[in-house]
């Protein structure tokens, strides 16, 4: 499938809609503990993503993913720990928009943030070993695969495993480096 330009924006209330898109689709939240969404958790979710923005210092980076005009899914960076240097990605694509490097383009935004803005140096994150198209995602944005946590969460068809995948700031320098998010008017991004 084509490859298809994506800029991230920064989650605004407006965006309920369009995330309640996928996170009401059981596809997209098989192997998560959330979902499928009512309408109103996908507000709350939303609420909570915008409101994280305005936190000091600020640990939660929540953004819309576009191609063009249309939203195509969502990417998060969450600083772990700012002493450490460690923070974490997700992301999720609309099912119309798998297969298209949607979530690798996510991704490589998201570890740009992370590394060149925020100065993290070790950035994770997880799948379900089931999930066999996300882990090839982390593994095109150089990501480590790390090992197995067993049982770390109790979802619809059982205990779900994860995949742990990580990437130092060596490596991602080392590496080609897309540029980061779309920077909008008054976004702080905030590390001490």
């Amino acid at each position: 499938m084509e490859q298809r330009p994506v800029s991230l924006d920064r989650i605004e209330p407006a965006d309920w809609e369009a995330v309640h898109s996928w996170a009401s689709l059981a596809a997209v939240c098989r192997f998560q503990l959330w979902g499928p969404n009512t309408e109103e958790q996908t507000r709350e979710f939303v609420a909570a993503a915008v409101e994280a923005w305005s936190h000091v210092p600020q640990k939660r980076f929540a953004y819309v993913a576009r191609a063009g005009e249309d939203v195509v899914g969502m990417g998060e960076l969450h600083v772990r720990s700012f002493e450490q240097r460690r923070g974490e990605i997700t992301y999720v694509v609309h099912p119309r928009a798998w297969g298209q490097g949607v979530g690798t383009a996510i991704g490589s935004r998201l570890l740009s943030h992370g590394f060149e803005r925020l100065g993290l140096h070790r950035i994770f994150a997880t799948c379900d070993p089931r999930n066999l198209a996300s882990a090839r995602v982390l593994a095109k944005l150089g990501m480590t695969w790390e090992g197995r946590h067993r049982h770390v969460a109790l979802i619809r068809d059982g205990w779900r495993d994860s995949e742990v995948f990580g990437i130092l700031e060596d490596e991602w320098r080392a590496g080609a480096r897309p540029p980061g998010p779309r920077a909008a008017a008054g976004d702080r991004h905030t590390a001490p």
